[in-house]
């Protein structure tokens, strides 16, 4: 019998890499030390998948309900769907139906204490859209489910840390998006998971919207003197360590980068773009302010080298170390 806590591993969308990233990461020696993966998905999928690319299918099958954690690493069969009704690599509304219900599944796992957390492979939104799933995103889904009214991502690497304002929206909906109020709770939801993380009161630069910061009002609609500054302003008066706003195209140079815990961005490309190309196969994605730990990938379902043995398990091998971390230190971002 295993004394290990058990993580919840999502299966993402069966067309994508995640069959073959999460078959390779239940063979993962690093991981299995630290937890017994749990991996919520389909049967029929990963046993096609594994014959495939010649990986090893896993030893334990569970069916029905869950039994008490320590057995080990498991796959818990989730049958949604034909195995022979999709494509790798093709979206579909199929895998997007599959893929959330293997989160809700863990969801309401964690949140009956079933297991220590959740750790997700990538899904395919427009596979979602297509499902007629409302939510667009892994964040939104985990806080819809689990009620909880004030959460942010997080993008957690050594290299660089971000946290976000407004995520998955288009460019012309952001500065309707943002006010002080949200800018100071993801403030406040930052800190709280940097001074978990690091044990230390951590310092963050908070990012303007416009070039250059707006240059005091010529660039954007006085987004910073309006919304952001105040933000700051009230931050720095409830104790937390802040600077900006910063211009977006200077925040990321090394120097910044080495006396920056985290950076506050006030839209989804503005800490993507420097995160992955600073740290894509070692980066992790965090939803901050939930009941229930949940970690993630930081990258997409690669449909076009999907089931070909190409995928890097990196960033799926760092969010479930973290995730083990996070319960290990006692409770999620």
């Amino acid at each position: 019998m295993s004394t290990l806590p058990r993580l919840a591993v999502t299966m993402g969308d069966p067309a994508g890499v995640g069959p073959e990233l999460c078959l390779r990461l239940l063979e993962d020696p690093a991981a299995c030390a630290v937890a017994d993966p749990l991996l919520i998905g389909d049967a029929a999928v990963l046993k096609r998948c594994a014959d495939q690319l010649g990986l090893k299918f896993p030893k334990q099958v569970l069916r029905g309900p869950l039994p008490a954690p320590g057995h080990g690493p498991a796959l818990w069969d989730q049958p949604v769907f034909d195995a022979q009704d999709f494509r790798p690599g093709l979206v579909s509304a199929h895998s997007g139906r599959a893929a959330y219900h293997y989160i809700t599944t863990a969801i309401d796992a964690a949140l009956a204490a079933e297991v220590a957390g959740v750790v997700t492979a990538p899904i395919n939104k427009d596979a979602l859209h297509a499902a007629g799933i409302s939510q667009p995103g892994h964040t939104e889904i985990f806080a819809e489910r689990t009620a909880s009214p004030h959460y942010a991502m997080f993008q957690y690497s050594s290299e660089v840390r971000a946290s976000f304002v407004t995520v998955h929206c288009g460019y012309a909906e952001v500065p309707a998006l943002l006010t002080q109020e949200r800018i100071l709770e993801v403030i406040e939801l930052t800190a709280a998971a940097c001074r978990k993380l690091m044990g230390r009161k951590p310092k963050l630069a908070v990012l303007g919207l416009n070039p250059h910061a707006g240059e005091q009002g010529l660039f954007g609609q006085r987004e910073e003197e309006r919304l952001i500054i105040p933000a700051i302003e009230e931050g720095r008066r409830r104790g937390h360590l802040l600077e900006g706003p910063l211009p977006p195209d200077t925040a990321f140079i090394p120097a910044k980068r080495r006396s920056t815990d985290a950076f506050i961005c006030m839209y989804h490309d503005q800490g993507h773009i420097p995160l992955k190309a600073l740290a894509f196969d070692c980066a992790v994605n965090v939803t901050l302010g939930l009941p229930i730990i949940r970690t993630s990938v930081d990258h997409g379902t690669a449909c076009d080298i999907a089931w070909q043995g190409k995928a890097d398990m990196g960033s799926l091998r760092q969010a479930f170390l973290l995730a083990a971390k996070l319960h290990q230190d006692g409770s999620p971002l």
